[in-house]
């Protein structure tokens, strides 16, 4: 009975130690071993745009390819739907969470939420306002804004401008008003612009910025000489308001995104300019640091942008204006969209001989 009594006794050990090592393995408290996959948590605010599905896929595709996992979650514009997400990511163990905030305020929230699991948080192009965000990997979104107003500014130096803003929820609509508004200020003060019609699109709605431009058309008796929109989404909408009009190609319309049909719109001559940000260098930039992250490794930020709470941590690409004389060296070059989409509307004696 005592030899029996000890054999137990050892067993049980053994049986301990055996659920020590493999809480252990599964991340009960130990760092992540470099040789581990990586889980990384995508939660997107939206997959109803082709820009989206665009950061999806090569996100996706760059982080397989680093050895890691991505889970993917997309919320279709529900601040509530987007934490419940979240939190499911949570609950299956991701190592990093990487979010396009639909919300910039509400998802403070999932910051909080992932912080209490100990996941870090980076948030993707769109700043997480009010929140200790880890990393934030964008676009120079300032700068996109001066782009916008260089470029009508240089066609239009004088007259009367609509100003069709983005999501006024979106932190990143704040920032592209801010550059435009440093192009556009010093010439109000000098009295050569007139900003007449100034509105913010609800959830970036191209539908909600054809009724805007509609309004700022009558209102002002289709006395207006330039359009700055924020995105190519608010850009069409404006565009076929103005198209209504006939005033479509007679006023200038910027944009952002270098959408293909917005590509289209530029060489056609409907909109002017659009601001190409080559999105896998984003996507891959971020799965990069995503991965590097997970594996308890600190990013390399390159700047810091505040959030109202904090400083965070930053690393910001350069963005750039493309016009219908740099469309075949940039977006086509690259081949972000082929030569025959971008130009299917237009006579061939008139492509380009490059790209």
């Amino acid at each position: 009975m005592r030899r029996h009594r000890r054999w137990a006794i050892l067993m049980g050990i053994a049986l301990l130690f055996s659920v020590i090592a493999s809480a252990c393995s599964s991340g009960g408290g130990a760092s992540k071993g470099s040789d581990d996959e990586v889980v990384i948590g995508f939660s997107m605010d939206t997959l109803q745009e082709e820009r989206w599905q665009r950061d999806r896929d090569l996100l996706v595709k760059k982080a397989e390819k680093l050895g890691a996992k991505v889970k993917v979650q997309a919320a279709n514009g529900d601040d509530a739907v987007q934490l419940s997400q979240v939190e499911n990511l949570i609950t299956q163990g991701v190592d990093v969470l990487v979010v396009v905030p639909h919300n910039a305020e509400a998802a403070a929230a999932i910051v909080d939420k992932a912080h209490q699991a100990d996941i870090p948080v980076i948030s993707y192009d769109r700043l997480i306002r009010n929140a200790d965000v880890d990393l934030y990997v964008s676009f120079d979104n300032e700068r996109v804004g001066e782009m916008q107003a260089e470029a009508i500014t240089k066609i239009v130096p004088k007259g009367k401008y609509a100003l069709i803003e983005g999501a006024d929820t979106d932190n990143n609509a704040h920032l592209f008003k801010k550059g435009q508004m440093n192009v556009l200020k010093p010439m109000v003060k000098k009295g050569k612009i007139d900003i007449v019609y100034d509105q913010w699109t609800k959830e970036w709605t191209p539908e909600v910025a054809l009724k805007n431009m509609e309004n700022a058309l009558t209102a002002n008796e289709n006395d207006i000489d330039a359009v700055l929109a924020a995105n190519d989404g608010t850009a069409g909408g404006a565009i076929r308001a103005l198209a209504a009009q006939g005033l479509a190609g007679k006023v200038p319309v910027s944009g952002q995104d270098a959408e293909l049909a917005a590509c289209q719109r530029v060489v056609e001559g409907t909109q002017t300019m659009t601001v190409y940000k080559p999105i896998k260098k984003l996507a891959d930039k971020v799965a990069e640091v995503a991965v590097e992250m997970g594996k308890g490794k600190k990013p390399k930020p390159d700047a810091k942008v505040n959030n109202g709470k904090m400083d965070v941590p930053s690393i910001l690409l350069e963005p750039i204006a493309v016009t219908k004389e740099n469309m075949a060296d940039t977006i086509i070059k690259d081949g972000y969209h082929p030569m025959k989409k971008v130009y299917k509307n237009v006579p061939k004696s008139k492509w380009p001989k490059k790209g």
